[in-house]
């Protein structure tokens, strides 16, 4: 087993998580527990310059004690190839800062392993690469065209609007057939987003859980499910919604071997994905989450899995 791994970790700053709910505090914990050594940077201190991917790290040194969970030591300037693994945790909106991000640290990988893989994670989207398995997922449609998205709730009746880039359920519109808001609600959509918009067939089976699935190299490896707050139609816990154990359905089990295929040729060592009703509605490659409430209510050690596959990929080169 890899020993004694550099692992600088791109993230939201430490001092800003939540970490009794925070999958990335997890993972490092876990690395910690197992003797690698933990640097911390924020993507405003990843740098390109005549040619070498640098980043301004601290020494990070976690307690799983609220309030007082972190210790940064001095920052200096590294070639970040000198690191043995990145982990890409900053939270969404894929925006170009993002984009941008992967196409620095594609320049390290694979020599230094970046998990997830970052030029996959720039070409799969989530609410994109889940298209690819269009008879695993509800009828969707993408575009800026606002007689589309008409047509498409004439079809379908009740539907779901929102950003393409979207994260956390921000912008997340449930219409019913006859409500009266469409044009006014694309004219804001307009206003604020450049990029086209994602429309689905409403699924009232939300109504009893979103599923969050984790994957592990391509493998499922543990569920919660986050039923919405009665007066919303989102089911993010950090809007309302009430995480609860649940074990997965044979349709589920399906949809994982469908798409683990998919995952291993991209190189995604972790994933989430969503499932309502027995069809995939997003595939999270960016910063999927979900680690701790598993763990919460006796699930896998999803963070120790995760990382016997890092360290078997790790060893392999």
């Amino acid at each position: 087993m890899a020993q004694n791994l550099k692992v600088a970790v791109q993230m939201d700053h430490v001092s800003t998580i939540q970490i009794e709910g925070d999958s990335t505090f997890a993972m490092c914990l876990e690395a910690q527990q197992r003797g690698h050594q933990l640097f911390h940077y924020t993507p405003s201190q990843l740098s390109l310059r005549d040619g070498i991917v640098t980043a301004r790290i601290e020494p990070m040194t976690l307690q799983d004690k609220i309030g007082d969970h972190y210790t940064l030591g001095p920052r200096e300037r590294i070639d970040l190839s000198e690191m043995d693994v990145v982990l890409l945790r900053q939270d969404p909106p894929f925006d170009m800062s993002y984009i941008t991000s992967t196409h620095l640290l594609e320049r390290i990988h694979p020599k230094t392993l970046v998990v997830n893989d970052p030029a996959w994670v720039r070409n799969s989207p989530e609410k994109i690469f889940v298209t690819e398995f269009p008879d695993l997922m509800p009828e969707t449609l993408i575009t800026s065209d606002p007689d589309e998205i008409a047509a498409f709730r004439r079809d379908m009746g009740d539907i779901i609007i929102k950003p393409l880039y979207g994260n956390g359920g921000a912008g997340v519109f449930h219409l019913r057939e006859d409500d009266r808001n469409l044009s006014s609600l694309l004219e804001m959509f307009e206003h604020l987003y450049r990029e086209p918009l994602i429309a689905q067939r409403y699924l009232p089976a939300v109504r009893e859980g979103d599923k969050r699935i984790i994957l592990v190299d391509g493998e499922p490896a543990g569920a919660i499910n986050r039923i919405p707050a009665e007066t919303d139609a989102r089911s993010n816990m950090h809007v309302g919604g009430r995480a609860e154990p649940i074990e997965l359905t044979d349709r589920e089990r399906e949809i994982c071997a469908r798409i683990g295929p998919s995952l291993r040729e991209r190189g995604f060592l972790l994933v989430g994905i969503d499932v309502i009703g027995g069809v995939m509605t997003e595939i999270n490659v960016t910063s999927p989450t979900g680690i701790r409430e598993v763990r919460k209510f006796g699930g896998e050690d999803i963070a120790a899995l995760l990382w016997d596959a890092i360290e078997a990929r790790k060893a392999d080169v």
